[in-house]
């Protein structure tokens, strides 16, 4: 069944909380000091059935220009607005100001209720209401029903409930696929049960023992119980007025204007890029760096305004504007938002988030407005492909982009990553249950700069294999770890790139090359340690009976280490390749025969000294060739 929120809107004592009673049978005032006053101070929440069966939940919002924050948490996020206006009065200057701020957040349906009509006569009702089809004609309202009501003596309340059934009926219906996030509007504590929080389910599905995070304090909880419209369920849906009784959190660790959403899925922000409105009938513009009043969901946070394009916005312009943020907060792409000045507090417009979580902006910078035009009006593939281009040199991973992508089910996000793999404009590296992406611009920047690295080192180091894993890493991957980056460098090789050597890396074209003499320092080391297999010799040693340049020796010895025909047990002890190999396969038939092999066994096997047999069984432990047991090794 479609979930509708209905939310009330207009001038203190135009008698919303009496319309609201009228219709439901129950007073939205909670607080004494409301009752006392007989003015709503903060939000009121209740429900009613419509007609044609479908229940509808009610945010009565406070009237009163001290109260406007409280009124902006509840209109956040309503499918119809009943906006209330006093049949004695008419318009007044609250009620442009809450159409003002109805008109920014995009509220898109609603229904007019002339109230106290039993207070004024016919002629008088007529032309109030004209004049607020006037006041209307250039808003979201223009084509609202007027209807006349008296909560007192309940005329006109058929036709006002009629119409909020018709208008309901053709609201769109909320995403229950995509991940749950609930605004908190308030926190309070039952004797027994702990800490409650409610709000207004904006998208997804919770249910009864879903983990859940609070943002922006990161506090991960449990959902004990589920409440809407005062009855116990074991799921809420998108669209309903939600009760959560949640687990292990204090009532001061949360406040209104935290977020309640599936753990990982938000990433809490100090800023947000924006395209920003200023209203037309705005009392002043706004200057760079202005201190404004931010009103996202049910949270009011102090930022500055950063004018990307501009100088001044007037009434009536828009912008692109980064807001950096006194207080973190959390929110997605596409969300909503009303601004207010510091001082005077009046409303002076709105405007759509466009980036959760984006870097810090410089101004007047074409590629920033290009990226940020894409963002606002491009399609999912285009705004997705854009993230990413944007962060692969962190290489995101999946759950990253699902958070400042903005409300999008994984199922649709996966379904875009196929599109773009298709396009052959982005690369995807699977690690176990993580997926991370590059774009392929980045990649053949990557490409080349691994190329700049290596074509240098070749050059110097023409005997050596290539330049190490760890070296390559830090110098062109920076901070990327290593099981990601042995995935990218494996890229580059299947791309003809490179070609990777155990630990080292070298170009694809790249062959070790060695002139006449080192040739002959080669075959003379080589030699050497084949005669001498299980008592090698020592370089040094060697240097001394050979008339060669020392450092041409040192070259070829770290060259013959890096291709693998001489094998590095520690930093003094050296074999042949196949002298290593074949201490293996010694060591293997006499395990495999007597099950374990002592220190002194394997030394007398290879007719070697202690020394060489303790440096070859540690690397075989190192290796994972053996594993000691006491004074034992076996097979690993």
């Amino acid at each position: 069944m479609k979930n509708i929120i209905v939310g009330t809107a207009g001038h203190i004592d135009h008698g919303k909380t009496t319309l609201i009673k009228a219709l439901t049978g129950r007073n939205t005032d909670r607080l004494k000091e409301e009752k006392e006053r007989g003015i709503s101070i903060e939000l009121g929440f209740t429900y009613f059935d419509l007609p044609s069966g479908r229940r509808a939940g009610i945010i009565d919002v406070p009237g009163h220009e001290k109260f406007i924050k409280n009124m902006l948490a509840g209109a956040a996020r309503v499918d119809v607005v009943v906006l209330v206006i006093a049949a004695d009065e008419g318009v007044m200057p609250q009620t442009r100001e809450h159409m003002n701020i109805l008109s920014m957040l995009k509220v898109k349906k609603g229904i007019i209720a002339l109230t106290k009509k039993d207070m004024v006569d016919p002629e008088w009702l007529e032309m109030i209401a004209e004049q607020i089809k006037d006041e209307v004609s250039h808003t979201f309202l223009k084509d609202a029903n007027i209807i006349p009501v008296s909560s007192i003596t309940g005329d006109g309340m058929v036709d006002l409930i009629n119409e909020i059934d018709r208008i309901t009926e053709i609201v769109e219906q909320k995403d229950t696929e995509t991940i749950f996030r609930l605004p908190v509007d308030r926190v309070f504590s039952i004797s027994g049960f702990g800490t409650v929080v409610t709000g207004t389910l904006l998208s997804g599905t919770i249910s009864e023992g879903d983990k859940i995070e609070v943002y922006p304090q990161n506090i991960e909880s449990r959902v004990r119980s589920i409440q809407v419209h005062d009855k116990n369920v074991k799921t809420a849906y998108a669209g309903q007025r939600v009760a959560l009784n949640i687990a292990n959190v204090k009532v001061e660790e949360i406040e209104r204007g935290s977020v309640i959403a599936k753990p990982g899925s938000l990433e809490p922000t100090m800023m947000l890029d924006a395209r920003l409105e200023l209203l037309a009938d705005a009392e002043k513009s706004i200057d760079n760096r202005d201190r404004l009043r931010l009103y996202h969901e049910t949270s009011e946070i102090m930022c500055r305004v950063v004018l990307l394009d501009r100088e001044e916005l007037k009434p009536g312009e828009d912008a692109f504007v980064q807001l950096r943020l006194e207080e973190s907060m959390a929110c997605q792409k596409g969300d909503r938002f009303v601004i207010r000045f510091y001082s005077p507090m009046i409303t002076i417009g709105g405007g759509t988030v466009l980036d959760p979580n984006p870097p810090k902006r410089k101004r007047f910078k074409e590629d920033v407005l290009e990226e940020l035009k894409i963002k606002e009006q491009g399609d999912p593939t285009d705004i997705v492909e854009q993230y990413i281009l944007k962060l692969s040199s962190d290489f995101p991973e999946r759950r990253e982009l699902l958070k400042i992508t903005g409300n999008m089910s994984g199922d649709k996000f996966d379904d875009i990553i196929d599109k773009l793999k298709q396009k052959d404009v982005v690369v995807a590296f699977k690690l176990g249950a993580d997926v991370h992406f590059a774009h392929k611009s980045y990649l053949n920047d990557l490409g080349s700069k691994i190329n700049d690295i290596l074509r240098p080192f070749h050059e110097k180091n023409p005997l050596k294999y290539g330049i190490s894993k760890e070296e390559l890493r830090s110098k062109a991957l920076e901070d990327i770890k290593q099981r990601l980056s042995d995935a990218v460098f494996a890229y580059f090789e299947e791309s003809n790139v490179i070609k990777v050597h155990g630990q080292y890396v070298s170009l694809k074209e790249f062959e070790i090359s060695l002139n006449k003499a080192q040739s002959e320092v080669k075959d003379f080391l080589l030699k050497k340690f084949k005669e001498n297999k299980y008592n090698p010799p020592k370089i040094g040693d060697l240097m001394q009976t050979m008339n060669f340049d020392k450092s041409e020796i040192q070259k070829v010895y770290e060259s013959l280490i890096d291709i693998g025909e001489l094998v590095k047990v520690d930093e003094e002890i050296v074999f042949a390749r196949e002298a290593y190999n074949e201490s293996i396969d010694i060591l293997k038939t006499f395990i495999h025969e007597n099950k374990s092999i002592q220190l002194g066994q394997f030394r007398d096997l290879l007719g070697t000294s202690r020394k060489y047999a303790i440096a070859l069984l540690d690397y075989f432990d190192q290796n994972k060739i053996t594993k000691r047991q006491e004074d034992k090794r076996i097979l690993f």
